[in-house]
């Protein structure tokens, strides 16, 4: 029993150093429905999106056509972009895409 707890102890160690790090929330594309206004982002970007050895490229091309396609439209709620929404369209220029298209959105 002596030998067992420092065993147990060093699996959960090493459990904890090897775990995979919250990629964080998948950016809602609203499943590239034909959309003549947006919906709120209801996350901020994490690690998937701004970690680039945790960048999916599917993921982050879904984000920039969204933008390149949407971007430019209201919101639906016809309220002004949360600091989240402004979160992802900041991630939108970063990542090379055009601020033109997301302009109203970063104000």
């Amino acid at each position: 029993m002596r030998f067992l707890i420092p065993l147990l102890c060093g699996a959960a160690v090493l459990t904890a150093c090897t775990t995979t790090p919250d990629p964080g929330p998948v950016f809602d594309n609203e499943n590239g429905k034909e959309l003549t206004c947006l919906s709120h982002q209801p996350q901020a970007p994490g690690p998937r999106y701004t970690d680039e050895a945790m960048r999916s490229t599917g993921e982050t091309l879904s984000l920039l056509r969204y933008y390149t396609v949407h971007g430019r439209k209201p919101f639906c709620d016809g309220k002004t972009p949360t600091d989240t929404d402004k979160q992802w369209a900041q991630l939108y220029v970063t990542l090379g895409a055009d601020r033109a298209n997301v302009t109203a959105l970063l104000g």
